[in-house]
Protein backbone atom coordinates (compact mmCIF):
# COMPACT_ATOMS: atom_id res chain seq x y z
CA UNK A 1 0.00 0.00 0.00
CA UNK A 2 1.09 3.72 -0.98
CA UNK A 3 1.31 6.00 1.42
CA UNK A 4 -0.82 9.15 1.04
CA UNK A 5 0.40 12.77 0.03
CA UNK A 6 -0.94 15.47 2.88
CA UNK A 7 -1.07 19.46 1.78
CA UNK A 8 1.75 21.30 3.80
CA UNK A 9 1.10 24.90 2.40
CA UNK A 10 -0.25 26.60 -0.31
CA UNK A 11 1.68 29.51 -1.78
CA UNK A 12 1.96 31.75 -4.51
CA UNK A 13 5.41 32.45 -5.85
CA UNK A 14 7.91 30.41 -7.66
CA UNK A 15 10.25 31.52 -4.96
CA UNK A 16 8.73 30.12 -2.33
CA UNK A 17 7.43 26.82 -3.97
CA UNK A 18 11.91 26.47 -4.55
CA UNK A 19 12.91 27.54 -1.20
CA UNK A 20 10.34 24.92 0.42
CA UNK A 21 10.71 21.98 -1.60
CA UNK A 22 14.76 22.55 -1.09
CA UNK A 23 14.52 22.60 2.58
CA UNK A 24 12.45 19.74 3.05
CA UNK A 25 14.30 17.90 0.32
CA UNK A 26 17.76 18.22 2.04
CA UNK A 27 16.34 16.96 5.19
CA UNK A 28 15.01 14.03 3.53
CA UNK A 29 11.19 14.72 3.23
CA UNK A 30 10.01 13.86 -0.47
CA UNK A 31 7.89 17.16 -1.63
CA UNK A 32 4.98 17.12 -4.35
CA UNK A 33 3.83 20.09 -5.97
CA UNK A 34 0.52 20.93 -7.55
CA UNK A 35 -0.39 23.52 -9.49
CA UNK A 36 3.18 24.74 -10.29
CA UNK A 37 3.29 25.65 -14.23
CA UNK A 38 6.57 27.26 -15.18
CA UNK A 39 5.32 29.21 -18.09
CA UNK A 40 7.12 30.92 -21.15
CA UNK A 41 9.89 31.66 -18.59
CA UNK A 42 11.28 27.96 -17.64
CA UNK A 43 11.83 27.23 -14.38
CA UNK A 44 14.03 29.93 -13.46
CA UNK A 45 10.73 31.90 -13.76
CA UNK A 46 10.44 33.35 -9.74
CA UNK A 47 7.38 35.35 -9.86
CA UNK A 48 3.56 35.06 -8.72
CA UNK A 49 1.56 32.15 -8.98
CA UNK A 50 -2.27 33.17 -9.22
CA UNK A 51 -3.95 30.13 -8.95
CA UNK A 52 -1.46 29.20 -5.69
CA UNK A 53 0.78 25.88 -5.65
CA UNK A 54 0.17 22.93 -3.12
CA UNK A 55 3.21 21.92 -1.60
CA UNK A 56 2.28 18.20 -0.58
CA UNK A 57 4.29 15.76 1.85
CA UNK A 58 4.15 12.23 2.65
CA UNK A 59 1.65 11.91 5.65
CA UNK A 60 4.42 10.09 7.89
CA UNK A 61 6.48 13.48 7.54
CA UNK A 62 3.95 16.16 7.28
CA UNK A 63 4.94 16.88 11.52
CA UNK A 64 8.81 17.73 10.81
CA UNK A 65 7.44 19.90 7.36
CA UNK A 66 5.28 21.85 9.88
CA UNK A 67 8.55 22.14 11.90
CA UNK A 68 10.82 23.18 9.40
CA UNK A 69 8.22 24.96 7.62
CA UNK A 70 5.88 27.40 9.62
CA UNK A 71 2.62 28.26 8.60
CA UNK A 72 2.63 32.10 9.46
CA UNK A 73 6.40 32.64 7.82
CA UNK A 74 5.37 34.76 4.58
CA UNK A 75 7.63 34.94 1.44
CA UNK A 76 10.33 36.98 2.72
CA UNK A 77 10.98 35.28 5.99
CA UNK A 78 9.17 37.39 8.41
CA UNK A 79 5.97 36.26 10.41
CA UNK A 80 2.69 37.60 8.60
Amino acid sequence: MTEKWALLKTVYTGLEVDTIRTTLEVEGIPVLVRGYQVGMWGSAFQGSISEGADVLVPESALERARELIPEDIDGEGEEA
